[in-house]
């Protein structure tokens, strides 16, 4: 008999397991699919910092969060609807976070006396009654699994390694998802392993046929797809948004883009992406250590490439000495930030977005750098190109802050149209710049453009254009090494009008007030716009009255950013820091903004920051 289908305007699901069970496997795909079939959707992939931390332990848990609706949604959700628990260390880790009432498949097979005390069950919570408030779906995944490929030339241990696919057919059932693209992608991953490739595709349907019989799920659920605007869209996430865009910039600009960089978590796969588009004039080094990364795209931008190096919080502390020999060159370089929690070693695979006053000011010197966030996945594109933009235009280097959050979550995003993408176009100095008293003209390497304030840019071996380069103060407008105090004075306030000059090529800060009489604004930056939007929502629902702002250029602010401040009676920044752009708000334009913080690596829930906002207006 066909099975009832219920309709349900939004699903948020988590994959939980050990981190061999393949979680990321299956929440991507389960995510790929669910684009394909045009939801709008947010994820939330967290898994441990340790390459393979010690089975059917709490440290070892992996997750896979995905919301996913037929309207605009803004965040990977609070909470799931459904939690799949592929062992007592997944369960007892995500418990605590499904509601009352939701829905709980577990892994019976996993649940032997061995695993259960691994993680302090004294009983098996799926016999003992603690899991009545729950809506329990007990399967034996596992064995059916292997019993679905028994008449295949596998091991149990592989059998069970598919076990993932048949979770993906049963959910994919569950709320009518494709699999095509799925089966495409196991062609590609095991085509030369013909025996694993066919393994898979039937664990997968498999799980799809179990969903069909058994008598366990009587309903099946139907997400009908977002209404988007027209045009061609993929889901992505935000480190491959950022290789996009930085691969963009490079056409835009008509540079090549050459990539100098150290491996670091969260920010690696940058540097895998990119070194897959050579044909796109794209370059990358993977250096031995921090210093040579950014050092090699220095050495880049001199030659007349984009430099960029890719690093998180630690790397750029190894990384200043060099950022700063850049602010004294005044040569292009992106410097890509994809924040985690610290200090030190910290939280490789959390988020957190604390570096915000270490790209600021940490350096040695006065050394201002612009500094950029986006605020989605695919944002991180237009955020490269942004970059790009200002690195190339002022000659300098520019900070951009992406974090874990960003980088590993993913959303829909609409493919641009080049045409429609900026003409950044970069103009090299070719002949003398300076025309002398007595009418002769030379090569001065820091004389500046009116409008910008940037030096021109050189390739080096262009005849009668040699100069001096290093780290020694230059002075004005000739480039020779100069220790005068005065010319010392000159050069810093330069460099520092060059980059607060910026603000008269970026968009004012706009407002999101629908009412148009708010008396209190959250404003905030980077990953947390999410959040935020989502919370301002649920005020607005409730009948309250709030503004919301976001800051995409922190250094230097928006324009109209201090009178925006001051049209309203509170304001609020919640940061995944303990209140850094708050400091540099009141610092600036001294207003009294209240900062909420938290630093845990995981991003802020909309019901919390909606408490938080509706106390804040119940007391202005």
């Amino acid at each position: 008999m066909p099975k009832e289908t219920v309709q349900l305007d939004q699903v948020i699901i988590r994959f939980a397991g050990d981190s061999g069970d393949g979680m990321q496997l299956t929440g991507d795909r389960f995510t790929a699919e669910t684009a394909t079939f045009g939801n709008d959707l947010s994820t939330l992939p967290d898994f441990p910092a340790e390459i393979r931390a010690p089975a059917g332990t709490l440290p070892g848990v992996s997750a896979f969060q995905l919301h996913f609706a037929d309207h605009d949604i803004m965040t990977p959700g609070d909470a799931p609807n459904v939690l799949v628990a592929m062992n007592p260390a997944a369960l007892k880790a995500n418990l605590k976070d499904l509601p009352r009432g939701g829905d709980l498949i577990v892994n019976t097979d996993e649940f032997t006396s061995r695993n259960l005390s691994k993680v302090g069950y004294a009983d098996n919570p799926i016999e003992d009654g603690s899991l009545e408030s729950y809506n329990v779906h007990p399967i034996a995944l596992t064995s059916l699994t292997v019993q679905s490929l028994k008449d295949f030339d596998l091991t149990k241990k592989e059998a069970e390694r598919a076990k993932n696919m048949f979770a993906l057919g049963l959910l994919s059932w569950l709320y009518e998802r494709p699999t095509d693209g799925t089966e495409r992608f196991l062609h590609e991953k095991f085509e030369r392993k013909p025996e694993i490739l066919k393994a898979n595709l039937a664990a997968l349907q498999a799980g799809w046929n179990y969903g069909e019989t058994t008598e366990d799920f009587s309903v099946r659920y139907e997400i009908k797809p977002a209404p988007l605007a027209e045009g061609t869209y993929r889901n992505i996430s935000g480190n491959l948004a950022l290789a996009y865009g930085l691969v963009a910039a490079g056409q835009q600009t008509k540079l090549p883009v050459y990539l100098g960089t150290y491996p670091i978590t969260p920010a690696s796969d940058i540097l895998h992406e990119l070194s897959k588009h050579k044909k796109f004039g794209v370059r990358t080094f993977q250096a031995e250590d921090e210093i040579a990364g950014i050092g090699a795209a220095i050495g880049a931008s001199y030659g007349g490439s984009l430099g960029v190096t890719t690093t998180s919080g630690p790397g750029v502390a190894l990384k200043s000495e060099a950022i700063g020999l850049a602010v004294a060159l005044e040569l292009p370089l992106i410097v890509v930030d994809v924040q985690r929690g610290g200090p030190s070693t910290g939280l490789p695979t959390k988020t957190e977005q604390a570096d915000l006053l270490q790209a600021m000011f940490g350096r040695n010197g006065e050394a201002p750098v612009p500094i950029i966030a986006p605020q989605s996945p695919s944002d991180c594109f237009d955020a490269a190109l942004e970059a790009a933009r200002i690195a190339t235009t002022y000659r300098t280097p520019v900070f951009l802050l992406s974090d874990g959050y960003l980088a590993n979550g993913s959303e829909p995003w609409q493919v641009p149209n080049v045409s429609e993408l900026p003409d950044l176009t970069v103009t090299f100095t070719t002949e003398n710049n300076w025309t002398n008293e007595d009418g002769s003209t030379e090569f001065m390497p820091f004389a500046r453009d009116p409008e910008t304030l940037a030096r021109p840019w050189a390739i080096p071996g262009t005849p009668g254009l040699e100069h001096r380069i290093g780290g020694i103060e230059k002075a004005d407008i000739t480039g020779h090494i100069s220790y005068d105090p005065d010319n010392h004075d000159k050069m810093v306030r330069l460099r520092q009008a060059k980059v607060d000059g910026i603000a008269k090529t970026i968009p004012d800060l706009e407002v999101d007030d629908p009412t148009g009489d708010a008396k209190v604004l959250v404003i905030g930056w980077g990953s947390t716009f999410g959040p935020i939007g989502a919370a301002c929502r649920l005020v607005r629902d409730g009948g309250g009255k709030v503004a919301q702002a976001h800051l995409r250029h922190l250094n230097p602010f928006p324009a109209n950013t201090g009178d925006i401040l001051k049209r309203y009676d509170r304001v609020i920044v919640p940061e995944m820091n303990l209140g850094q752009l708050c400091m540099l708000l009141r610092a600036k334009f001294l207003v009294d903004a209240i900062s909420y913080n938290q630093v845990r690596g995981m991003p802020f829930k909309s019901h919390e920051l909606e408490a938080v906002i509706k106390d804040v207006i119940s007391n202005v």
